[in-house]
Order: C-alpha cells, then structure tokens, then sequence
C-alpha cells in the first residue's frame, strides 16, 4: 500500500474510510441535484419521455456512481474479496459508459447541429469527447496501480469526479447558470477537496492527486479551447455532420 505508507496508521485507516464514504456521497447528492428534474425525478416536471439511449446513458452513469460508494464500503468493513470481483465489473462498466456516452453524444450534437447552432454543437462536442477520454484514462490508471491501494482509490476517486461536471451544469443555482465557468467551478470544488484532504490530513498530496488532478481540470480547459479551432470543427462535422 503505497500512499498510506507514508502516514501514520491510526490516522490513514480511519480517515481514509471515513474520507472515501464522504466523497462518494457528495457524488450522489451532486449527481441527484443535477439531474432531479431531467431523469431522476422527470415526471413530476415533463411530460415528454426520455429517450431509450438517454435512458441507458442515465442509468450505467447512476450505476457506476452507486458500485463507487459500493466499493468504498466493503473496504471499510474489510471485504475486500468481494470488492475485489466487483472491480472486474466496474470495468466493464466503465467501457459501455465509454461507448454509451459516445454514441449519445454524436446523436445529440448531430441533433443540435440540425435544429439550432452548428458551430456551436461543433465546438460542445469537444466537451463528452475530452470527457471520455480523461475518464478512460484514470480507470486504466486505476486498474494499473490497482495492488497501490492509495493510488487506485483516490484515481478510481477522480473518475468519478471528471463525470460530474454534466450534473453540476444542470443544478438550478444561479451562479452556475449565469456564469460560464460557474458548473467547473461546483465540479474542480469537490476535487480540490481530496488534494486538501491530502493536505491537511497526510501532510503531502498523494502522486494519483499530483498528476490527475491536472489532468481533469487541464482538459476542461483544454476542450474549450480546442473545442473553438477550425481543425476540431472539421473534425465534427466529419462524425456529427
């Protein structure tokens, strides 16, 4: 166990479970918040039906978000053989995240592209894309370092965290709503809060925070930005019209 080795004991094992637990908890009441009025809770305010993709992109997210705070508990209370073979089904579930939120986002981007802006749906479709790729890339790291167990649990931890910008941008907060970067700011608030869990608690910052954590928020910056080029609006327009 690589990170925890370098904190005492009696404050890694408590911290850690009680730290985990947390997180995955916010993930869900972040997820639930953003999504209450469009999936969670849709027909109690529309009356039009999700679609059937929608449907199972909505329910494999809610699923990996739920195996998440799964997990973190069989750690605590020491069931590590079970949280083990859930594992090997967390990633196949993260692969059908991959393909499921591909496939919807060309349908809706292609959508967007019809009905309203194109060069705006153009430029958004940098958003899922960059998305998929930082989420795949830290469950691969997560599945490499997986017998480092400081490592694996805090990248799996920003896994699910890279995910959540799409619930933040939903919540009915008028700071998030009037303010481009307000739903980045909500999501880089809950990552910023394991590196000063680091901090404060293991007095350094584990090496899965130091490099991923610049990645997640790296590539939110870095999608708007290539999301704005000629060369990404021809690549678009290539795969969503």
């Amino acid at each position: 166990m690589l990170a925890d080795s370098h904190v005492p004991r009696a404050v890694s094992r408590r911290s850690e479970h009680v730290f985990f637990f947390v997180m995955a908890v916010a993930a869900i009441a972040t997820t639930f918040f953003g999504f209450a009025r469009t999936y969670f809770l849709r027909s109690h305010f529309q009356t039009q039906p999700l679609p059937t993709l929608l449907k199972i992109h909505g329910a494999i997210f809610s699923a990996w978000i739920l195996l998440f705070l799964a997990q973190t508990t069989l750690v605590a209370v020491r069931r590590t053989d079970i949280h083990r073979k859930l594992g090997w089904i967390g990633a196949a579930l993260a692969a059908l995240m991959i393909v499921v939120t591909l496939k919807a986002a060309v349908i809706a981007v292609h959508a967007a592209v019809v009905c309203c802006n194109a060069e705006a749906a153009r430029k958004f479709f940098a958003v899922p894309i960059f998305d998929i790729v930082v989420f795949g890339t830290l469950v691969i790291a997560a599945i490499v370092f997986r017998r480092q167990l400081g490592d694996h649990k805090r990248l799996m931890l920003l896994a699910t965290l890279t995910i959540l910008d799409a619930a933040t941008t939903r919540w009915p907060v008028n700071f998030i709503q009037t303010t481009k970067w307000g739903y980045y700011v909500a999501a880089d608030a809950i990552v910023l809060g394991g590196v000063l869990y680091d901090t404060l608690l293991h007095k350094r910052v584990s090496r899965a925070f130091v490099w991923g954590v610049p990645l997640v928020i790296g590539a939110q910056i870095a999608r708007e930005v290539v999301g704005a080029t000629a060369v990404w609006k021809s690549f678009a327009r290539m795969i969503v019209g």
